[in-house]
């Protein structure tokens, strides 16, 4: 099987996100061909370089989503250069475009926003491209029309012409897709499937390759898209009537991806709640949690808690020091932690701080741990001198976070947002009892094997801590139940059974067609029986050479990943499993 791999802002670069996850789904799918379409968000992550990738990929093809040809915008001029004819066209499908996005029932508009879309793509193939248009005065004078239309979103109403010209800009950048010349049978249109690994921009090519081949799309979504843009607006300078033409747009894009993709995996109930609340048909959701690397942490999850003596009262926080992560509510429950339980202390292990706001909030944190606890503070700064130390993964004190844990008596979460806690999972490989906050997919992992409680409540989280680190045998039964939940759930192993069972399955309900040739490029006569336009039930897989075609996927037939001899003619239709 050929499959086409759509990343925004992740693999195949050194940083990004699901880096790790994609590249193990391509490694442990090795009977499978892979070609990967990435969309870059930054000059700095191409310039960190890829991944080095495994044989299996056939074809790796890139495109920046930050950067703009500004001596293509001047020459196309404030039309978007095109002929009379192509900007009647563009003019005709943004203008909806527009109006789909303005409009206050999105429900009402979804069907507009599709067909616009599908038309921009379209105009897109036969002009070679539309970034100078969406970039145009055209498009921002559409959009300040749709914005004073009746019926229009109320605060589109007061958006003045640097809020259109930001919006436009920003609109252009996630419609940067439909530019591409990823969709001709060299392409996409040559794939058996797309799988994308986040909603939003990444699924687009997807959508494009379904609208011109009739490509299936796979949807993947372990952090919601739309809600990670719903997040990263009200942390931006964009003025108000902006944020609300994005947020539509988004969403409208969001709905589009989750009516055509034929199978949607949220990688848990939280976001899979958010799916379906943005219109995805529950019956095309499947969650498949994602995969973790276990084998590290085997050796010290097989130990339990045999060495907790040593450290009884340690309390263990990993993760990205970010405000999300509520450091500041955890620093206060440690203070009355270290009341009733005095020799307790407090390992803050985390990614070295990257930006000026992860750097400014750190010093903040360390600031409030010297002030909440003086007299320690101003001891010696070794570890266990220190009831509060902070420390970065791979520095002299953590050379591997499988150390951490083994050091560590109780496990603590303090976020008031959190996707899939991967933290958490960490610890219950490594048999430890956690304390977590009740936010994002947090009970769905936990499942009674450790406990909850609300966030942003540093006496609950201080209480639920004293629990745990004076009963070291509760510890042990919470932290055996944790790691069997672990190992069942949440394995790399567990993850790619569950995507080769749903490659194979949307594959055979929804083959593409395609024309059968011979190796001199002559068509194949009856090469696609009758029966393989049954919809939901055959599949048919032509050999090249010969021109046989063998039923895939037959209610009562055995499927498998891969057809290695010729069938004869007259063996096609009998009952034996191919």
């Amino acid at each position: 099987m050929r499959v086409g791999l759509l990343t925004e802002g992740g693999y195949p670069y050194v940083s990004g996100e699901a880096r790790l996850w994609c590249d193990r789904l391509v490694r442990g799918l090795g009977r499978h061909e892979f070609d990967i379409y990435a969309l870059s968000r930054s000059e700095r992550q191409e310039a960190r370089g890829r991944v080095e990738l495994p044989p299996q990929v056939g074809r790796v093809r890139t495109a920046p989503l930050w950067t703009v040809d500004d001596e293509a915008l001047r020459a196309a001029g404030p039309r978007g250069g095109r002929g009379r004819r192509a900007r009647r066209r563009f003019e005709e499908h943004f203008g909806e475009l527009a109006e789909a996005v303005c409009g206050g029932d999105r429900d009402a508009v979804a069907d507009r926003f599709g067909n616009a879309l599908y038309g921009l793509a379209e105009l897109a193939r036969d002009e070679g491209g539309l970034v100078a248009a969406l970039r145009s005065e055209s498009a921002v004078r559409a959009l300040e029309r749709a914005c004073h239309a009746p019926g229009a979103l109320r605060t589109a109403h007061t958006a003045r012409v640097p809020d259109l010209l930001a919006a436009a800009g920003l609109m252009e950048r996630a419609l940067r897709p439909l530019s591409l010349d990823w969709y001709g049978p060299d392409a996409l249109g040559a794939v058996d499937l797309c799988h994308a690994t986040s909603g939003g921009p990444a699924a687009l090519p997807g959508l494009l390759a379904k609208h011109f081949a009739g490509v299936p799309l796979l949807v993947t979504e372990y952090g919601v898209r739309l809600r990670a843009h719903y997040l990263a607006a009200g942390e931006t300078d964009l003025s108000a009537p902006t944020r609300a033409l994005l947020a539509s747009f988004h969403g409208l894009l969001a709905a589009e991806v989750y009516r055509a993709a034929t199978v949607i995996t949220p990688g848990n109930a939280h976001a899979r709640r958010w799916q379906e609340r943005c219109g995805a048909d529950r019956a095309k959701l499947r969650t498949v949690h994602p995969g973790m690397e276990a084998a590290r942490f085997t050796e010290i999850g097989e130990a339990g808690y045999d060495d907790f003596a040593t450290a009884p009262d340690t309390l263990l926080w990993v993760g990205r020091v970010e405000p999300a992560k509520d450091l500041i509510s955890l620093l206060h429950a440690f203070a009355e932690i270290r009341a009733q339980v005095p020799g307790a202390r407090l390992r803050i292990v985390g990614a070295p701080a990257e930006g000026a706001e992860a750097q400014a909030y750190l010093a903040h944190c360390r600031a409030l741990a010297a002030q909440l606890f003086p007299d320690e503070a101003a001891g010696a700064h070794a570890i266990g001198d220190n009831p509060v130390s902070f420390e970065e993964i791979g520095g002299p004190d953590v050379p591997g976070l499988a150390d951490a844990y083994a050091s560590a008596g109780v496990v603590v979460l303090s976020s008031v947002v959190e996707g899939f806690p991967v933290s958490l999972v960490e610890a219950m490989f490594c048999g430890r009892a956690t304390v977590s906050t009740d936010v994002g997919a947090v009970v769905e992992v936990i499942g009674g094997t450790g406990l909850v409680v609300p966030p942003r409540n540093p006496r609950a989280l201080a209480e639920a801590c004293v629990a745990l680190l004076r009963d070291p045998e509760r510890c042990a039964r919470l932290g055996a139940a944790a790691r069997a939940r672990a190992l069942e759930l949440f394995t790399v192993e567990q993850n790619i059974a569950a995507f080769r069972s749903i490659y194979l399955e949307i594959v055979s309900h929804c083959p593409v067609r395609r024309d059968a040739v011979d190796e001199a490029g002559e068509p194949v006569p009856f090469a696609h029986p009758a029966e393989a336009y049954v919809p939901g039930r055959w599949a048919v897989s032509v050999g090249p050479a010969a021109g046989v075609e063998v039923p895939m996927a037959v209610p009562g037939w055995a499927v498998t990943e891969e057809v290695t001899e010729e069938v004869p003619v007259g063996d096609r239709f009998k009952g034996a499993a191919v």
